[in-house]
């Protein structure tokens, strides 16, 4: 049996037909731009007739649209593991020893076999990962509070930290012992995650009870989850927020000793409404969830939009008044650099 592992470019339209007619028949059908723009790399594996018999791609540390050609299970299982295999040497080349795949529930045994544990599952895809530093590291990596303790957590974006997210973390510090700011650990945000970590630190630093930590691959936006195998829009929102939900819930809560978690209203984003609603679903037998209301300032609601707004024309009065000092100082000084990167996102 000869067959052989090539690089397939999907800039090639004849090679992306064969790469996408060659998934869809194996019932992955979902082909979106936010998720085949992600990929790096793609493999596969052609037999002598030159045939598409299995494929993997890389996005970063995430396996994804992995299919194998139907025959014997043996057969099938040797060409999963050869593909498999493949992905990883391609990830250690870059010094990649941890990852990620996102698939179907279905799929779990297969990845369980070659070394994959796993994070969450919800009915629609599970999350699981291999290599280090893993889930276990992560948790060691912060710091931990005395038990029995009111403990709370956050999870924001910050981009940036404005006062309706400095009103947040005020209540939380006010109502609890401890308080765990954990910030989204993703550069697609016009400011970088470590711009977003110091700016919430310098707009905390006089509540002693917080601590800003990096949410890693684990306090992930839901946004970011891979979908490719969900071809239904309501299903993809059902299942990246339950799944965000299952991490905290699986590997968060009890090795820190978290007892709350405090959620900003949401009146302008649908998806996020129901991100809400997913948290205390599925939060809500096992820690507080607390819904604050949106800071008004002036009878107009705070966000991050408007701020990244007023930046983009300049308009130092407006997006002022809505950010701390600390933000504000840091913008203006950053001024010509930010406006750069809102007119580079605005071209591409």
């Amino acid at each position: 049996m000869d067959e052989k592992i090539q690089d397939i470019y999907l800039t090639n339209k004849k090679m992306r037909k064969k790469w996408q007619a060659f998934l869809e028949e194996r019932g992955i059908k979902n082909f979106a731009e936010n998720e085949v723009n992600l990929i790096q790399q793609t493999i596969g594996i052609f037999n002598e007739q030159d045939e598409l018999i299995a494929t993997g791609s890389l996005a970063g540390n995430v396996i994804k649209y992995v299919a194998v050609c139907d025959v014997i299970s043996e057969t099938k299982g040797a060409r999963f593991n050869k593909i498999i295999s493949e992905l990883e040497n391609r990830l250690s080349q870059v010094e990649c020893f941890h990852y990620f795949v996102y698939t179907k529930p279905m799929y779990q045994k297969s990845f369980e076999h070659v070394g994959f544990k796993l994070l969450a599952a919800t009915s629609l895809g599970i999350l699981m990962e291999k290599g280090t530093p893993n889930i276990t590291d992560y948790i060691a990596s912060i710091p931990h509070f005395p038990i029995k303790k009111r403990i709370a957590s956050i999870v924001m974006n910050a981009n940036p930290f404005t006062k309706g997210h400095r009103f947040l973390v005020e209540k939380a510090a006010s109502e609890n012992d401890y308080v765990y700011v954990f910030v989204v650990n993703q550069d697609a945000s016009l400011f970088k995650t470590n711009e977003r970590i110091e700016l919430i630190k310098r707009g905390t630093a006089d509540l002693k009870n917080v601590v800003v930590v990096n949410g890693g691959d684990y306090m992930v936006s839901y946004v970011s989850f891979a979908s490719y195998f969900i071809k239904n829009t309501d299903q993809i929102i059902k299942y990246q927020t339950m799944l965000d939900a299952k991490i905290f819930k699986n590997n968060i809560i009890k090795p820190l000793g978290i007892t709350s978690r405090y959620l900003g209203s949401e009146p302008f984003s649908h998806t996020t409404s129901l991100y809400n609603d997913a948290l205390k679903k599925e939060l809500g037998n096992d820690i507080q969830v607390i819904i604050v209301p949106r800071k008004k300032i002036s009878g107009v609601t705070v966000s991050a939009t408007k701020v990244r707004e007023a930046i983009a024309t300049g308009n130092f009065g407006e997006f002022t008044d809505y950010v701390p000092k600390t933000t504000a100082d840091y913008i203006i000084q950053n001024m010509e650099n930010i406006q750069l990167r809102i007119r580079e996102r605005a071209e591409n």
